[in-house]
C-alpha cells in the first residue's frame, strides 16, 4: 500500500510539471533489466557477479537460464496496469532489449538441458519478446521503450577492454550488431 501511494505521488508530480508521459519511476523493480528477465519463463536471477558502474560494484546478480525461455505471466504487466489506471497522460514502460540479456549471460549461465549454447536462446527469446510486446499492447501500452545499455560497450575501447578482462565477449556482441 505504501509503494502504491508513493508511485501515485510520482505519477502526479510528472503530470504537474507538464510531462506528456508518466512512468512508475521503476520503484517496483530493484533491477530494471534483471527484474524483467527474471519474470520470463525459464529464467532465474541468482547470486553472481556485480556490475561495475560509475566506480561502484553493484549487488552481485546474474541471469541463469534453466529451461526454455518464454513469456506467460509477467508482473510488469500488472505494474503497467496500475500506472495506466493512475495517470491522465501517456503511460510509459521500459524493458531491456534482448541484446542486454545476451550480454549479461555468464559463460555457464545456460543449462545445456535447455539450450546447446548461449547463442541458441535467440529464437525463443524473440518469441518471448513478441508475446511481451503483445501483452503490454493488450494492457493498453502504446509507449514501450526498449533500453539497450550494451551500446556503451561498443563505443569505448576502455569499456571493451574491461569487458574482456572480466571474461565477457564484447567482440561477439559487435558481430551481432554489425
Amino acid at each position: 500500500a505504501v509503494e502504491d501511494a508513493e508511485i501515485v505521488k510520482v505519477i502526479k508530480k510528472q503530470e504537474e510539471i507538464g510531462l506528456a508521459l508518466a512512468t512508475d519511476g521503476e520503484f517496483r523493480r530493484s533491477w530494471w533489466h534483471y527484474d524483467f528477465f527474471g519474470g520470463l519463463d525459464g529464467v532465474e536471477i541468482i547470486a553472481g557477479k556485480g556490475i561495475q558502474f560509475q566506480g561502484v560494484l553493484t549487488k552481485a546478480r546474474s541471469i541463469h537460464v534453466t529451461g526454455k525461455i518464454g513469456f506467460s505471466n509477467h508482473p510488469m504487466i500488472e505494474h503497467f496496469k496500475f500506472l495506466k489506471a493512475n495517470t491522465k497522460v501517456t503511460p510509459k514502460m521500459t524493458i531491456p532489449s534482448p541484446a542486454v540479456m545476451h550480454f549479461r549471460l555468464e559463460p555457464d549461465a545456460v543449462e545445456k538441458t535447455a539450450y546447446a549454447s548461449r547463442d541458441a536462446i535467440f529464437d525463443d527469446l524473440a518469441i518471448a519478446y513478441q508475446k511481451a510486446i503483445k501483452a503490454f499492447y493488450d494492457a493498453g501500452c502504446r509507449y514501450l521503450q526498449f533500453d539497450d545499455t550494451v551500446w556503451a560497450y561498443l563505443c569505448s575501447q576502455e569499456e571493451l577492454n574491461k569487458a574482456r578482462e572480466r571474461g565477457d565477449n564484447p567482440d561477439g556482441l559487435q558481430e551481432i550488431y554489425a
